[in-house]
C-alpha cells in the first residue's frame, strides 16, 4: 500500500541558518538527537548538513568547527526534496537514485516542513520491522 510522505515524515525538521558554526550545528544535532539539520534562512532551503559532513568535509581537513559555518560545508543545491503530497514510492525512488537516506520535505513555496528517512519508509512498508532490523540492513 502506498502512503503519502506527509503520513510518514518527521514533522518540524530541525534547521540552522547558513552562518551557524559547525560547533553550534553539532550541538543542535545532539540536543535534538538527529544526524542532520536543514540549513535554511526563513523558507529558503540552502542545503542539508549531516554529522558526516561535519567530520568528512571539515574536521578531517583541519577546519575549525568554532568558526567554520554550516553554509560552507553543507550539501548545497540542488538539494533533492519531496512534497508532503508525494508518495512513499517516490521517496524511495529518489533515495535510491541519489544514494541518500534522508530527504527534506518542503511545501510548494519551498518552506521546509519535515524530513523523511529510510527508516520512516521501512517501518511504514514493513510495520513489523524494528529500528534494529533497519540498521542491520544498512
Amino acid at each position: 500500500m502506498t502512503h503519502r510522505v506527509r503520513d510518514v515524515m518527521s514533522p518540524g525538521a530541525v534547521a540552522v541558518e547558513p552562518m551557524t558554526t559547525l560547533e553550534d550545528a553539532a550541538r543542535v544535532m545532539r540536543e535534538q538527537n538527529v544526524g542532520d539539520v536543514l540549513v535554511a534562512y526563513d523558507c529558503d532551503l540552502f542545503g542539508v548538513l549531516t554529522d558526516r559532513d561535519i567530520v568528512i568535509r571539515a574536521v578531517a581537513y583541519g577546519s575549525d568547527p568554532h568558526t567554520t559555518t554550516a553554509g560552507s560545508v553543507c550539501t548545497r543545491p540542488p538539494v533533492v526534496t519531496l512534497s508532503p503530497e508525494d508518495t512513499t514510492d517516490r521517496a524511495a525512488e529518489l533515495m535510491r537514485q541519489y544514494a541518500v537516506r534522508r530527504l527534506p520535505v518542503v511545501e510548494h513555496g519551498g518552506c521546509p516542513v519535515g524530513m523523511v528517512s529510510l527508516g520512516d519508509l521501512a517501518v511504514t512498508e514493513e510495520p513489523e520491522s524494528t529500528l534494529a532490523d533497519i540498521r542491520k540492513a544498512d
